[in-house]
């Protein structure tokens, strides 16, 4: 389980090891147990006032193609050595305005049993065209559910960096 301990010292790694050039604003920084996604903030496009969406996106698309050219072999050394310090694999994204593009992410195979109603909305979706399979089913099911409950996944996850605090700290510490 990571705790809030172990997640700060993710943070204040990358925090310390990002070149400074990279840091137009603090990274963000999400970590599971397989996976750390550091997400930079590039400095937005410079365009000329007036200048129209369609410019505005392509310029920012031509940003984070270039940013991520360009740091490529820099984010693979920075990448090796987090995780060979913290057991997990690193993602880099950018976030160029409005814009934000993950470059590299795994996708780790998840198990589970589902009994027949299940199974039927699974096969639904996929007849329906929504989802080529049920593994894309169940994944498209669980970014649906990450939309609309935000909140109370955010308050739900408070929770439990909450309980593993006070677990830190019991008697058996």
């Amino acid at each position: 389980m990571l705790t809030t301990e172990s997640l700060d010292r993710i943070r204040g790694w990358f925090a310390g090891r990002l070149p400074p050039e990279w840091r137009v604003e603090p990274p963000e920084v999400e970590v599971d147990r397989e996976e750390i996604t550091v997400l930079l903030v590039v400095g937005d496009v410079d365009l000329p006032p007036g200048a129209g969406e369609a410019e505005v996106s392509e310029a920012r698309a031509g940003r984070t193609k270039a940013f991520r050219e360009e740091t490529r072999d820099q984010r693979i050394t920075i990448a090796r050595e987090a995780e060979h310090r913290f057991g997990r694999k690193v993602s880099w994204g950018v976030a160029v305005g409005e814009r934000r593009e993950l470059f590299t992410h795994i996708a780790v195979p998840v198990m589970t049993r589902l009994r027949q109603p299940q199974r039927q909305v699974l096969d639904t979706l996929v007849e329906a065209g929504v989802a080529r399979s049920r593994s894309e089913a169940v994944a498209w099911c669980v970014r649906l559910v990450g939309q609309h409950s935000d909140e109370w996944l955010g308050e739900l996850r408070d929770a439990m960096a909450q309980v593993a605090e006070v677990r830190k700290n019991g008697p058996a510490a």
